[in-house]
């Protein structure tokens, strides 16, 4: 390749994001922050970053995630570049970002707000620039099949749960309601579930049980998949 080439070809900026999923166990939301500087000096966008020319993907979500809540115990998983020649004013830049999940205690709200983060509900999310709007959208088209084929789900979860939560992660991921009676049938099929023979009070004043879930069978699931039929 010669120089001409190099000067047409090699001038495209890659950068990264995530669309950084969020379970408070009442509510799924998505983490987003104000973009800084021009342009679009103060919309909505996911949380990006530039790709310099010796860092990975990889790398750069990493850096993201610590520089936002301050950790990197997330499941990730790539998606799509999104490539459209005037996304960006600035000039052609390809942006190949990543969806994650979490479980959202408080200390990860308070980190994500003590850095220019917010989580927003999932279903509220606002009018966002460049074409944010449309990788958050794709980013939950993608979420709707993982969590249809795989126990994706649990890693927004706390290590013990109430089927009540585990029944509203679904419900919200998956934008439908299920009956609870069918949903509950439909998990015990699946034997991932394990009684830790615990219970808890809920903000509704009832005893309700705790499960976890049976790491061997989420590991092998997790491989190859399972249809649960929501």
């Amino acid at each position: 390749m010669n120089q001409a080439n190099k000067a047409e070809y090699f001038n495209v900026a890659l950068a990264t994001g995530i669309v950084l999923f969020g379970f408070d166990l009442e509510n799924l939301k998505i983490m987003l922050t104000r973009k800084k500087d021009d342009p679009y000096k103060g919309a909505w966008v996911i949380p990006s970053r530039y790709v310099k020319a010796d860092e990975s993907l990889e790398e750069n979500i990493k850096i993201l995630l610590l520089q936002t809540i301050e950790h990197e115990d997330v499941y990730l998983e790539q998606l799509n570049a999104f490539a459209k020649v005037y996304r960006n004013p600035i000039g052609r830049v390809v942006n190949i970002p990543f969806y994650g999940l979490m479980q959202l205690t408080e200390k990860e709200q308070k980190n994500a707000e003590k850095n220019g983060c917010k989580w927003i509900n999932y279903h509220d999310i606002p009018p966002m620039a460049f074409d944010h709007n449309e990788i958050i959208d794709y980013a939950k088209e993608r979420l709707k099949r993982r969590v249809k084929r795989r126990p994706v789900g649990f890693n927004s979860l706390p290590k013990e749960f109430t089927l009540t939560q585990l029944q509203t992660l679904y419900e919200q991921a998956l934008n439908k309601t299920f009956d609870k009676r069918n949903f509950r049938k439909k998990i015990f099929n699946s034997q991932l579930l394990v009684d830790t023979g615990k219970t808890i009070i809920t903000p509704q004043g009832k005893e309700s049980k705790l499960y976890k879930f049976d790491e061997e069978k989420y590991e092998k699931m997790s491989l190859k998949g399972y249809d649960f039929l929501f």
